[in-house]
């Protein structure tokens, strides 16, 4: 492709209304980190991908918030499956990101757009105590807010995030915080998100992403985090893998988002869902 163009999709959904938005970039180069920087603002979702072919099936990839570039993102990488099968059509490609190389799959089910990305090798780690509180004290809960019997934990799969296991869905229905000083704890830690989530069974889990060094309040589906979930689920034996969960993100925003999730016994994490087409926007 040699004539650059930016595109809307919407990831983890096959509703306009629903799933996350992303600005989907594609050109023959990458334009320089002040322009992408600039794109995303305008854009205003919570990340912008931009792609650049390199030859073959590869793209060099890069993915920004309106506030700064974020080493990998799950929905954009969704969202841009969808748009290399529009323009390349369906297959694998392999996509060369900050956080390493994330091969992705694009198919066509039924009409719809099917990717399916596999993560970085997803790594874990007990959160600190500190940390815990400081953003238990954000959102004004407590330690009777979340699951004591699985220890909170900083999990990465391309970035990271803190996972907080969360005590039922009442309480996960019901989230408000400071965002300038979750912003500020967040980027003192190199959190990406704070992930918040209940397991309603072992195949089911309900999750927010609370996204304030993106300039966002909260994202409505977080495939990165979703590889981190999985990773740090299958490094503790809370599941058994190889295994298959989907995680309901979104609902409580009113952008329902259906995120699914592949487990294997050791390696990347896949993280599938559809994409959508919400509008083309002029080439630039």
């Amino acid at each position: 492709m040699t004539t650059s163009s930016l595109q809307r999709f919407t990831a983890f959904s096959d509703d306009p209304a629903g799933g996350n938005p992303a600005g989907v970039w594609i050109g023959g180069s990458l334009p320089s980190d002040d322009v992408m920087q600039a794109i995303a603002v305008d854009v205003g979702y919570s990340e912008t991908v931009f792609a650049a072919k390199t030859g073959g099936d590869g793209f060099d990839v890069r993915y920004f918030s309106p506030e700064r570039e974020i080493a990998f993102c799950g929905h954009a990488t969704i969202a841009l499956g969808a748009r290399l099968q529009a323009d390349f059509g369906p297959g694998r490609y392999i996509l060369q990101t900050a956080a390493g190389v994330v091969p992705i799959e694009v198919k066509d089910r039924e009409g719809l757009v099917y990717a399916t990305l596999t993560s970085v090798e997803p790594t874990t780690e007990e959160a600190p105590a500190a940390l815990v509180d400081a953003v238990l004290d954000t959102l004004a809960w407590s330690r009777k807010d979340i699951e004591l019997e699985m220890a909170p934990a900083v999990a990465a799969a391309g970035a990271r995030h803190l996972l907080l296991p969360v005590v039922s869905r009442e309480r996960l229905a019901v989230v408000d915080y400071s965002f300038d000083n979750l912003r500020d704890l967040m980027l003192a830690h190199d959190l990406t998100t704070v992930d918040l989530f209940w397991r309603e069974s072992a195949g089911v889990i309900h999750s927010r992403n609370l996204f304030p060094v993106g300039g966002v309040v909260e994202d409505p589906a977080t495939g990165a985090a979703a590889a981190a979930l999985a990773g740090h689920l299958r490094s503790i034996g809370a599941i058994s893998a190889p295994a298959e969960f989907v995680i309901h993100q979104g609902d409580d925003m009113g952008r329902p988002s259906l995120l699914m999730v592949t487990v294997p016994r050791n390696g990347g994490i896949e993280v599938s869902g559809t994409a959508i087409a919400i509008d083309l926007v002029e080439p630039s």
